[in-house]
């Protein structure tokens, strides 16, 4: 029932079933689209009716939105696929802004016109060598992909942010962030290979991932991290490559990773005051933070972003010490609430909430201004005027921001977490080194994301949750 052929404007030649398979309670039916401009398999989820991949050229989506049009036989599943693509009025007003020529062109393909591949080329080629209109887009033929539905969650989040952590090993032994005890640490066959996370890397940028962090531990201790950022740096889509280090050895090693490609640094760095600093981390290495801050400014960093853990007790009185350190330096210190994971022995009256810092600051900078943030982004902004940095607050505890969430997260050994303070994981690495092929890796991972909660429990309840120690997630 789901076979049909309809021909498009790049002669697409059908739509077939392939096979059903259940993973995990859920029911798949794999399709495939053919053409002569492109070829791709796509998996429909009949639960949920998601379509755990769209990647196919306009002309094949548009195969979909005729034969739904047509009222064929089948076109109530197909309305199930294109529920996850765009409809023919959303493709229609997604080009607006086109040239009368270009509209006509469009709309002549959406309704079923008999326009050619030559046609339609032309009309491409002419668009491109003479100026865009106003307010539009040179390139109105361009492949307009839906965002991957293996990436997208139950409630629309799309996720498009990979932090990977390429080791549970690290040379501090910060206090919110490892057991006093130290802990048990995965033995290095079972972490992921360099491979391993390329071949993963890889598969998230290929489904929509712009930004990928690697974290740790401290991945600069990582013998090969050069080398993945390199690689990194080769995958087509991927926009941003940053890396979240302590510093202890960024001074010496920045020129090789900026060489390779790494775009932005942050840098955790919790005390201005050398023995607080060495009682917090227990370890001694200030001043090679502090090279290390200044080496990222030296070659031009901008802004080098400083992570602050506020802990009441311990360093909630150099919260205007740091916001003074933007005054010269471009540098965004970003205050974190103090979070609970096991091992850190986490209370409620130790976390100092954004709202406390935020009015301590302002009663020394009463004009304080507050930034316009991205739609995603994690942090509350602020810059003191005439400052050359700024500063910004992650209220992970106060004000959660799980409703604009776009990240993901894979541990050094392989698991994929799709939220910080849940506990539920799924092994990546088992599911590689069992022979899975991309798209089932994909079937695995879109479920997984498909059953990530709308938000996480509240403060009380993840203080009560087993989870991993910081190190072990990555952050």
């Amino acid at each position: 029932p789901l076979k049909a052929f309809v021909t498009g404007s790049c002669d697409c030649t059908g739509l077939d079933a392939k096979r059903c398979y259940q993973v995990q309670g859920h029911l798949f039916v794999t399709l495939s689209v053919q053409c002569t401009a492109y070829s791709q398999t796509l998996v429909l989820n009949c639960r949920t009716h998601k379509l755990m991949a769209l990647h196919g050229s306009k002309c094949c989506r548009l195969l979909l939105a005729r034969h739904a049009d047509a009222g064929a036989s089948s076109a109530r599943t197909i309305k199930l696929l294109l529920s996850q693509g765009y409809s023919a009025a959303q493709m229609r007003r997604w080009y607006t802004s086109a040239t009368q020529e270009e509209n006509k062109i469009e709309l002549l393909s959406l309704d079923r016109s008999t326009a050619t591949t030559a046609s339609v080329a032309a009309i491409k080629t002419a668009s491109t060598q003479g100026p865009a209109p106003p307010g539009g887009r040179r390139r109105i033929l361009e492949d307009p992909l839906p965002f991957s539905a293996f990436l997208t969650d139950s409630f629309g989040r799309r996720h498009s942010y990979l932090r990977i952590s390429l080791t549970e090993k690290c040379n501090l032994r910060c206090q919110y962030c490892m057991p006093e005890e130290g802990v048990k640490l995965t033995p290095r066959a079972q972490l992921l290979t360099t491979a391993e996370v390329l071949t993963l890397a890889r598969l998230f940028v290929h489904e929509g991932v712009e930004k990928i962090r690697l974290t740790g531990g401290e991945p600069l201790i990582r013998p090969d991290v050069v080398d993945i950022i390199a690689e990194l740096r080769k995958l087509e889509g991927l926009k941003t490559i940053a890396v979240t280090t302590n510093g202890m050895n960024l001074s010496r090693s920045l020129p090789r990773l900026k060489e390779a490609g790494l775009d932005l640094l942050n840098i955790s760095l919790d005390s201005l005051v050398p023995a607080k600093f060495e009682f917090i981390v227990r370890r001694k290495g200030f001043h090679k933070v502090m090279e290390g801050i200044d080496k990222a400014i030296e070659m031009g960093y901008n802004p080098v972003k400083v992570n602050c853990v506020v802990m009441r007790g311990l360093n909630e009185d150099e919260v205007l010490d740091f916001v003074a350190l933007t005054e010269r330096k471009p540098l965004e210190v970003r205050f974190i609430e103090y979070m609970p994971f096991d091992g850190n022995k986490w209370n409620f009256k130790k976390m100092v909430s954004y709202q406390e810092m935020l009015d301590h600051i302002r009663q020394q900078w009463p004009d304080l201004e507050q930034l316009q943030g991205g739609e995603t982004d994690t942090a509350k902004t602020f810059k003191v005027p005439g400052y050359q940095g700024q500063i910004g607050f992650i209220t992970s505890m106060s004000d959660h921001f799980c409703g604009s969430c776009n990240r993901l997260r894979i541990t050094a050994d392989g698991n994929l977490k799709v939220c910080l303070f849940g506990n539920a994981e799924v092994s990546l690495r088992d599911c590689l080194r069992s022979g899975a092929s991309d798209q089932e890796l994909l079937e695995i991972i879109g479920a997984a994301v498909g059953r990530k909660k709308k938000q996480h429990a509240g403060m009380f309840s993840i203080s009560q949750m087993k989870n991993r120690p910081m190190i072990l997630i990555g952050g």
